[in-house]
């Protein structure tokens, strides 16, 4: 009667194989301990502190304090923040960036936001490449589909440049895997912080995340689609899976209910 998996993507269940009376749920709560991610990374990365810690492991003191050949940074809050897609992570996200004092913009598939949002603009994706060239930090957080894979690849990275950091917590194909790698391998963006992948464990079996060698680059945050396991968001799911089951055997509207 109902499929409810405990997370927010519904991309693994096979809609066209299941009974037209059979009834799919979602539910997130990961929005929270997403946004936290997004933040940490976007310090790490802007702030130059990942290379830093590799250099000072050497002995090398990488800072224009002590090497007058490296210029000094701009804090987080100077930044322009890029949205593509603007939904539960995204809005989080936006809400604990606008407290460092950032700017904000962001693309979506209607080219619409709800209510009132602080961002500089809004627009569709017909606008991606506007907003790579303005953005200091372009957060991923898009959904998959046939529309938006790819919709990141070597044009848009070479638009964000060479002081852009990127960071994906959507799915992985939204980025086309190759131009990533070669734009951090030739510095044609500062940094990535990457949470989702092109290639994931099968049977418990643990694997490389991609086929190609992003663990040998030293410009790029690589975490195994964790930036939402949190003891605070399962327990909201779990709450929410048994809420609906509650809604199902009552005969009660469902909540989160996914169109087919």
């Amino acid at each position: 009667r109902l499929v409810h998996p405990a997370a927010a993507g519904t991309d693994r269940i096979d809609m066209a194989a299941l009974p037209q009376n059979v009834l799919v749920a979602n539910t997130f709560h990961h929005e929270r301990s997403i946004a936290e991610y997004v933040v940490g990374a976007a310090v790490m990365l802007s702030r130059g502190f990942l290379t830093q810690d590799a250099r000072l492991r050497d002995g090398i003191w990488a800072t224009s304090v002590y090497d007058r050949s490296i210029p000094q940074i701009p804090t987080l809050g100077e930044a322009h923040i890029g949205f593509v897609g603007f939904g539960h992570i995204g809005q989080r996200s936006w809400k604990l960036l606008q407290a460092f004092g950032c700017t904000g913009s962001a693309v979506t598939g209607s080219g619409r936001v709800a209510g009132h949002t602080g961002l500089t603009w809004v627009g569709d994706t017909g606008r991606l490449d506007g907003l790579m060239r303005e953005s200091d930090v372009v957060v991923v957080s898009a959904p998959l589909n046939s529309h938006t894979e790819g919709m990141i690849g070597a044009a848009e990275l070479a638009a964000l440049g060479s002081d852009g950091v990127l960071i994906n917590v959507g799915r992985g194909p939204l980025v086309q895997e190759r131009a990533l790698y070669d734009a951090l391998a030739a510095d044609v963006i500062k940094g990535a912080a990457i949470d989702v992948w092109y290639r994931y464990p099968v049977d418990g079996v643990g694997c490389a995340p991609s086929d190609l060698p992003f663990s040998e680059l030293p410009n790029i945050l690589m975490t195994p689609h964790s930036s939402g396991v949190t003891r605070d968001t399962f327990a909201g799911r779990a709450d929410d899976v048994a809420a609906n089951i509650v809604r199902l055997e009552r005969g009660e509207p469902l909540r989160s209910l996914i169109a087919r």
